[in-house]
């Protein structure tokens, strides 16, 4: 399964919703990164993401989205194809 990584806030109930989503799809561990506390990690957000909202999910090296994209890539069977390559 390739990394997950989340950038989120301590106080985000869609990256808590989107956490819960990737643990019911098998995911054990995801790289939780705080920007509420760290400016260069929400300045490395931006830059990866092009965003500035939270959640920002990357699995591997491919953004995903925030949490309605997440959830709609599940909805589309995509979710699982990218976790089992």
């Amino acid at each position: 399964m390739p990394a997950v990584r989340m950038y989120t806030t301590a106080v985000c109930p869609y990256c808590l919703r989107a956490k819960a989503l990737l643990r019911q799809r098998g995911v054990e561990h995801i790289e939780e990164i705080l920007i509420d506390a760290d400016a260069a990690a929400a300045a490395d957000m931006g830059l990866r993401a092009g965003r500035r909202t939270v959640p920002r999910i990357f699995i591997g090296e491919r953004h995903v989205g925030g949490g309605d994209e997440l959830y709609a890539l599940d909805a589309s069977g995509g979710l699982r194809g990218l976790l089992d390559a």
